[in-house]
């Protein structure tokens, strides 16, 4: 390692308390070698060793490390930190890791957990100071069976219960420990088992804290199969009288805080108000048998509240409920907005703290505790609340209407099997009841987990993700253009809170286009309602925080990933690999394409905070060229005919480039950079080079691609996907002129008037496959910087700043109008173009700075 220092930061404000995290650190080629140590420091002093655990998760072609991951417990009082070559501090309190054939133990010197490896309890115990404060834990869910055949709803339901497959130590420490946990859930009352899911337990040393990162996959008919609940419930033994026992929901801002046994009696005075008050507080109270005898007498007499919830049934809206016993009504206690995902329940030794992520932004979720008063305590999480409504996956229709309503295909294909979702949890064993400040952190955490990042300047230097810019604001046109940046971000984010764009299934995604005269998003017009990452709008969120280092970009970037790897993409099935274009269910589209679900939308993500969950969609995806094979993407245009499959350059090609690249540069897997370089091979032979096509005959096993023709199809749709995002990275993996060269005349080409084109064509190619130019301006700006082209320069920033983006203050200019509420609006917007112009500008604003000019200069130039 040459002696490079890197500052961290937090993402977001420090944490209150010592915390575990895992963090990416990018590095240039050659800087690194796999075999090198890492030092962090940090601490009050700012240079206290702080022990940390290191490994690599990508590497260049030449071995040395691309991508290093990083996972330390940071103490709480610095702001930076400094990763540096060297020994890593020792950590006296490890994990210690031990395995049976029955269970798994992590020991972090704080806590005990053991994971069980078959049966139902993937949590089979959790151990603080010899105590029990969980005896067991598993998946629940509750179908409800349904049916209209007969013109009649009628309902049936039946309670599910986790089945482990198979449980596997991924990392044994020394700072922090992982296992994945694989298993379906099968029903209580009969043999049928469904909803495979994936949970991975995180533990970090000296820590009282448990990650949790669930998966669930849908297996189901939507027509039949409806999902009335879905959570995980935990055991936790309930010790000591009923008054001091304790429950705690996060409300909006403050605690919903009360016992089975409150001490509030009709005499509750004097002495007896102080105790209450402790007791409302989480402390722990004791009475004298004779001098309080009396008022014992009236806690026997006072009700027992055995059970508590809490359902958060929108973004909008949590009640909080209480109930005495079966049988009986259920009492509201509080009623609020938007729950902060924090449960609690625990007695005398003890209990157990749990966070839910994104709550009341993946609703309806909740929290629901049934026998406080009992010895042990049912305490559910749930990720869907049965006090919903049941989970409905069905189609919004039982046909497709491409022609007005621009859905992808004629075949409806509208299927939600084989589609995920994943969810968040931290759990906290407790040895006491967490007072207000504990509850603040967990609270803290739970929403915004702590991460370290590095600096924009650094990921720009280390050379992460290809090409993008850091803002500049040193002329005024540079000026201009980073305070239109800034307010597209700015106008999304204020969007997805103005139009609610929340809920289990759609937290995380954009709306594709506007209509104007409803003032609405175009929810139910086919293909113009959710995104489904068309025009690659998680690139633009990961890029712009790259280049800001702002905590709220990361946020909407990584709930935009988390969305469209799961809930956008097939895992398994005969889609699996390919994800569902854009349209008004996310899975709805006929369209199921590689683009949706490539890897270079989603390694942002993974590199940054090495999510071993986003890296198993990565490995799902590199084999989806032989999903095409059996749903060819040109099927409409090309029948069946000595080619397995039909592929376009872009996306598809170049969708599966990113999933090799990105399976290369994490296991060195040769086969993959081998099907690279043939599909190159076959590209760089072809009339045109990649001009030519964009349609090919193509066969996944040998990675070959045939033309067949130099005038088909789209040109736009080879460039706006993500794919020269992509291709600008692999160029810097590969080192071959010509695929630089290739790049580059395509970026020129595409904006050429046709008899400029014909030059090189020879008549071949029309410019009417060269649609939507503001699409093609990163192209076009590699064009211009490779060829030194100052013409080409001089074309790129005039189609980007004749746009609208360009010229519109988004943060300033909305209009004023009334849907169901006041709303502010753009009645031209649409998002594609806004992720395109975003992204496209920030790479022209590395490549070409230089040639952009202000609008008096341009006059003047014209002028003489």
């Amino acid at each position: 390692m040459r002696g490079t220092d890197v500052q961290l930061r937090w993402l977001d404000e420090k944490a209150a308390r010592p915390v575990g995290l895992t963090w990416g650190v990018p590095w240039r080629e050659g800087e690194v070698l796999r075999e090198e140590t890492f030092r962090l420091t940090g601490g009050p002093a700012g240079k206290e060793d702080i022990p940390v655990q290191s490994w690599p998760t990508a590497y260049w072609p030449d071995g040395s490390v691309k991508w290093s991951a990083h996972a330390a417990v940071v103490p709480q009082g610095p702001d930076g930190f400094t990763l540096a070559a060297g020994d890593a501090a020792g950590s006296t309190d490890g994990i210690a890791v031990q395995e049976s054939e029955e269970a798994i133990t992590l020991d972090t010197g704080a806590i005990v957990l053991v994971i069980g490896k078959q049966g139902k309890q993937v949590i089979r115990a959790v151990i603080r100071n010899g105590v029990d404060v969980c005896s067991g834990g598993e998946l629940v869910c509750l179908q409800e069976e349904a049916s209209e055949a007969s013109g009649v709803r009628t309902v049936r339901e039946a309670a599910y219960e986790s089945r482990i497959v198979q449980a596997v130590v991924e990392q044994r420490g020394p700072v922090r420990a992982t296992v994945k946990v694989d298993g379906r859930l099968r029903a209580v009352s009969s043999s049928r088992e469904w909803l495979p899911f994936t949970l991975r337990l995180y533990m970090y040393a000296g820590l009282d804290t448990i990650r949790l990162v669930h998966t669930f996959f849908y297996d189901g008919n939507p027509h039949t199969d409806f999902i009335r609940g879905l959570g995980l419930r935990f055991t936790v033994p309930m010790r000591g009288p009923h008054f001091n026992r304790h429950v705690r929901f996060a409300g909006d801002e403050g605690m919903f805080s009360e016992s089975p046994k409150t001490l509030h009696t009709r005499r509750t005075k004097g002495k007896y108000r102080e105790l209450f008050e402790r007791q409302t507080q989480g402390e722990g109270v004791a009475f004298d048998p004779t001098e309080d005898a009396y008022f014992l007498s009236l806690l026997d007499d006072s009700a027992t509240w055995d059970s508590f919830k809490l359902v958060q049934g929108s973004s909008e809206h949590y009640l909080v409920q209480k109930r005495t016993k079966p049988g009986c009504s259920w009492v509201k206690a509080a009623e609020g907005g938007r729950a902060g995902g924090l449960g609690y329940v625990g007695g005398e030794g003890g209990g157990l703290a749990v966070g839910l992520r994104n709550f009341w932004q993946k609703h309806p979720a909740g929290f629901e505790v049934h026998g406080t008063s009992s010895p042990e305590a049912s305490f559910t999480v749930w990720l869907w609340s049965p006090d919903g409504a049941p989970m409905d996956l069905r189609h919004y229709d039982t046909e497709t209407h491409v022609e007005s309503s621009y859905e992808g295909a004629e075949e409806l294909r509208a299927t939600p099997y084989g589609i995920g979702n994943t969810s968040e949890l931290l759990l906290w064993a407790t040895d006491c009841t967490p007072d207000s400040e504990a509850l603040r952190h967990m609270r803290a955490e739970t929403e915004s987990p702590s991460l370290l990042v590095c600096e924009p300047s650094y990921y720009h230097d280390a050379g992460a993700f290809g090409i993008w810019s850091l803002p500049d604001r040193s002329t005024p046109a540079k000026a201009l253009l980073e305070e239109r940046l800034d307010g597209i971000i700015g106008f999304y984010l204020a969007e997805v809170e103005q139009r609610r764009w929340y809920g289990f299934w759609d937290y995380g995604d954009f709306m594709h286009s506007y209509d104007p005269v409803r003032h609405v998003w175009n929810y139910d017009l086919g293909g113009c309602a959710w995104q489904n990452t068309e025009l690659a709008p998680n690139m633009w969120l990961w890029v712009m925080f790259l280049r800001s280092g702002r905590g709220d970009i990361f946020r909407i970037a990584e709930a935009m990933t988390r969305h469209t790897s799961e809930v956008d993409v097939y895992h398994f099935g005969e889609y699996a690999g390919l994800g569902s274009r854009h349209n008004v269910m996310h899975w709805g589209c006929g369209c199921k394409e590689a683009r949706i679900g490539m890897a270079g939308l989603h390694r942002y993500f993974y590199y940054l905070t090495a999510d071993e969950r986003i890296g198993d969609m990565m490995d799902e995806v590199k084999d989806s060229d032989y999903t095409t094979v059996n749903l060819d993407p040109m099927r409409a245009y090309f029948p069946k005919d000595e080619h397995p499959t039909h592929i376009r350059v872009g996306p598809d090609w170049a969708a599966f480039s990113s999933n090799w690249m990105t399976r290369w540069e994490r296991y060195e897997d040769t086969q993959y950079r081998g099907k690279i370089l043939t599909g190159l091979a076959c590209i760089k032979g072809a009339n045109f080079r990649l001009i030519s096509g964009p349609t090919y005959g193509y066969d996944p096993k040998t990675g070959v691609l045939t033309p067949m023709g130099d005038d088909n199809w789209g040109r736009h749709l080879a460039i706006c996907m993500g794919g020269p995002q992509v291709w600008f990275e692999l160029a810097g993996m590969l080192k071959d002129p010509e695929w630089e060269d290739m790049l580059a005349e395509f970026g020129v080409y595409y904006n050429q008037p046709q008899e400029k084109k014909d030059e090189l064509t020879h008549g071949l190619i029309t410019t009417k496959h060269f649609e939507h130019p503001v699409l093609s301006a990163a192209i076009t700006a590699y064009g211009a910087y490779y060829l030194q082209d100052v013409e080409t320069a001089r074309l790129c920033w005039d189609i980007l700043l004749d746009n609208p983006f360009a010229k519109v203050d988004l943060m300033r200019e909305a209009a004023d109008v009334m849907y169901v509420e006041p709303l502010r609006e753009f009645d031209w917007m649409n998002t594609n173009e806004a992720a395109q112009w975003s992204l496209n500008t920030v790479i022209a604003l590395e490549l070409i700075a230089d040639s952009l000019l202000n609008r008096a200069e341009l006059e003047e130039e014209e002028v003489k």
